[in-house]
């Protein structure tokens, strides 16, 4: 292999340098916060429809996954996060149904109530973090 000995020490000129050098598909801060709290938001899909808010939430993982790592990230984890709690929630509604043929069943209505609505209030606050460039994990 033969180096190129003569370029050593010699500094370029480049006319448009952020042009030539920004990322393919960057996206700005603005729109990043925004997408990464659409994300988050795409929960609230899942009141109307029962399951579409994590399938909206992966569409913008797939949409920005490459010209975003921060919004890619925020919507990954908010698919996780959806799913995770829909089988929960799936989960704990057939265990309260189950139970009510014995009548302790609706002593869980209104702890299911709370369970239920707790994944939208957490939501919220992530979208709020995420809009406002705080990063924070679902707890």
């Amino acid at each position: 292999m033969e180096r190129e000995t003569g370029n050593y020490g010699v500094q370029r000129e480049y006319d448009s340098w952020p042009a030539l050098y920004a990322p393919v598909g960057a996206m700005s801060a603005r729109d990043e916060r925004t997408w990464s709290a659409l994300a988050h938001l795409s929960t609230f899909l899942n009141a109307f429809t029962g399951f579409f808010g994590p399938v909206a939430a992966f569409v913008i993982w797939l949409v920005h996954r490459d010209k975003s790592p921060t919004v890619a990230h925020h919507a990954l984890r908010s698919v996780f996060y959806q799913v995770a709690w829909l089988v929960a929630i799936a989960v704990g509604w057939t265990v309260t149904g189950l139970l009510m043929a014995v009548l302790i069943g609706f002593l869980l209505v209104p702890v299911m109530i709370v369970v239920t609505l707790a994944p939208f209030v957490q939501a919220s606050y992530e979208a709020y973090r995420a809009y406002m460039g705080g990063g924070r994990r679902y707890a």
